[in-house]
């Protein structure tokens, strides 16, 4: 059971990721999409081909909510559908070249307003103590 230093400890941290996690949306922004169709988007892109079902699931919504999602981005041109490999019953959504492009833009500013506010606002020794911390959260999040 954790204690009341862990506890607040955990709370510091949610609240901090969560910080972090809004500044890097708000440098990523990409045009007309909204948070949940780059999400949507950027998960296709990383993990490949997949149905509205099994992306539904990956991402905590229900599968009408993910209809809508990969209709709106159906018809932006960022996804297409294809026939399911081996259920043709069903289709799979990949990204476009377009939708290729737009999820490594936003990966790109991601990473580059946090590589300067390191650079910029870190010593050398607080960039080694964040390294190391970041060996220890993926810890924490490994399944």
């Amino acid at each position: 059971m954790p204690d009341q230093e862990q506890e607040r400890l955990a709370a510091d941290l949610g609240a901090t990721v969560g910080l972090l996690m809004r500044h890097l949306r708000a440098v990523s922004q990409q045009g007309a999409l909204t948070a949940s169709q780059r999400s949507a988007l950027a998960r296709i892109d990383t993990e490949g081909p997949t149905t509205i079902a099994a992306l539904a699931r990956a991402e905590l919504v229900r599968p009408q909510s993910m209809r809508l999602t990969i209709g709106a981005l159906e018809e932006q041109g960022v996804v297409r559908r294809s026939p399911h490999p081996t259920d043709g019953r069903q289709v799979v959504f990949s990204p476009t070249e377009d939708g290729r492009r737009i999820i490594g833009e936003a990966r790109q500013a991601k990473q580059n307003w946090l590589a300067v506010a390191i650079a910029e606002r870190l010593d050398p020794a607080e960039q080694r103590t964040v390294a190391e911390a970041t060996g220890l959260l993926r810890r924490l999040v490994r399944d």
